[in-house]
């Protein structure tokens, strides 16, 4: 798709047969991604199969949730999403991130010292699990007012639950297919492990969110809940019942925490791969925060200390255009309809895919496939192209999609990514480890919401002083 966008003459629309001869349409221009986002966005549904399959494990909460429903749920959950409250949870975020790059400090010295130089305290992490470790607990702490302690504990029942939902398997990937010719109902039915696995491990995580909310509901009928977390803020509209709360946690949970952890992923990736921009994103960070080693009273981080960064808010921008965590998602037309005057019958897919859009030379310039932070910065006085990163309209950067279905979380995710970005290049020296496997064109993607190496992403990783 990354190369049909470019090579492809079309009016906006590309047009393709999928497995089985499914009908696809693919949207490649702004009209048709406004058209299909804002102006129609409710004639464009999930589909069934994925509705069904995601809400085994998330319930019905803002992500799966349709037409009236979910205009009520994203209604009642913006406030706790403004970034009034995001800015309080900054500090958090910074928190847990200088926790976590504690924890890997360590990890990396213990094994440097075995290893045969250990003055170099040089050595081999994973970095997709470390992340998703870290972001487990931010997003615990942040979003639910609860620690998970997985930076320290990483076997603890709620890292494991999740390592279980998003591993792929080779039965995943037959479940999956078979999801597409039989009811997803009976798909679940199956007795396999997967769908004991999935079945057990969304029960465990449900039965822990319900917990947490009677543990805030008491707090607010003692008026004793003052906390800043997004649950607390939620619980404080009134507009949910019990069940639809947890069904809104386990999306926050899961979609929170693997997105931003997948982010890392490639922003270390990148990072090891252009030592020059990961230098220079070292030096504006350490002028600008506090020594991470540091926990006296004043060393935390604000808003206003991430907004003065303009180099670390270009490589997150440029990371998240580049290398989007999610790299497609598709809509299904609930009804005969028009995209761009073309009809577009009941039931077609509507593929929408920011790995492509996101590296339209269209719509970003000739340069759109090389990975250049410079963008995001203005060449002038008044230059005010550098807050789009130089694309010629607002639908050219699909991370977050657009229209009432846009990511709710983006100034949580977009905040929660900087401090955790800033953490780590701060304190790391990160070169990759195999160089040649890790060549952009052979990494091998794991499949599923999120796109992740395969085989991880493993960096050679040195332990840095003077901060």
């Amino acid at each position: 798709m990354m190369e049909w966008i470019n090579s492809i003459p079309n009016n906006g629309l590309i047009r393709y047969l999928g497995p089985f001869n499914q009908e696809r349409v693919m949207l490649t221009s702004p009209k048709a991604l406004s058209e299909v986002l804002v102006l129609k966005n409710y004639d464009f549904i999930k589909p069934a199969a994925i509705r069904y399959s995601l809400g085994r494990i998330l319930g019905v909460g803002i992500l799966l949730a349709e037409g009236d429903e979910h205009k009520m749920q994203r209604k009642n959950l913006l406030p706790a999403f403004a970034f009034r409250h995001i800015k309080d949870l900054y500090s958090v975020f910074w928190a847990k991130s200088r926790d976590g790059v504690e924890a890997m400090k360590e990890q990396i010295l213990k094994d440097a010292a075995q290893g045969p130089d250990p003055e170099k305290r040089t050595a081999v992490f994973e970095a997709g699990n470390w992340a998703s470790r870290i972001t487990l607990d931010i997003i615990g702490v942040a979003g639910l007012g609860r620690d998970f302690d997985a930076i320290r504990n990483p076997d603890n029942q709620l890292t494991e639950a999740y390592a279980r939902i998003f591993k792929p398997s080779r039965q995943a990937r037959i479940l999956q297919l078979l999801g597409m010719f039989l009811h997803p109902r009976l798909v679940a039915l199956i007795p396999v492990k997967r769908n004991e696995d999935l079945g057990a491990s969304a029960r465990m995580i449900r039965a822990e969110c319900a917990k947490m909310i009677q543990e805030k509901k008491l707090k607010l009928a003692n008026k004793e809940l003052n906390d800043v977390d997004i649950l607390s803020v939620a619980m404080e509209s009134g507009g949910f019942s019990d069940e639809n709360l947890v069904d809104q946690l386990m999306t926050f949970l899961a979609a929170g925490h693997e997105t931003t952890a997948s982010a890392m992923t490639w922003a270390v990736y990148l990072l090891a791969k252009y030592p020059k921009i990961q230098e220079r994103l070292r030096a504006e960070v350490r002028e600008h925060l506090p020594p991470i080693s540091s926990t006296d009273e004043g060393s935390t981080v604000s808003s206003v200390d991430i907004d003065r960064m303009p180099y670390l808010n270009a490589v997150c921008n440029e990371v998240l255009r580049y290398l989007s965590p999610v790299p497609l998602t598709f809509r299904i037309a609930a009804s005969d309809t028009t995209i761009l005057g073309q009809r577009i019958p009941k039931g077609t897919q509507i593929m929408l895919v920011p790995w492509a859009v996101n590296k339209s030379e269209a719509m970003w310039g000739d340069d759109a496939l090389t990975f250049d932070p410079e963008r995001w910065l203005p060449k002038s006085d008044g230059d005010k192209h550098a807050a789009s990163g130089g694309a010629t309209n607002n639908f050219a950067f699909m991370t977050f999609l657009h229209g009432p279905r846009s990511c709710i979380g983006q100034a949580f995710a977009k905040a929660e990514f900087a401090c955790l970005l800033a953490s780590w290049v701060g304190r790391f020296g990160m070169e990759l480890h195999n160089k040649e496997e890790m060549d952009e064109s052979k990494i091998e993607i794991k499949g599923g919401v999120t796109a992740r190496p395969a085989k991880g992403m493993y960096i050679n990783a040195t332990v840095l002083d003077g901060w």
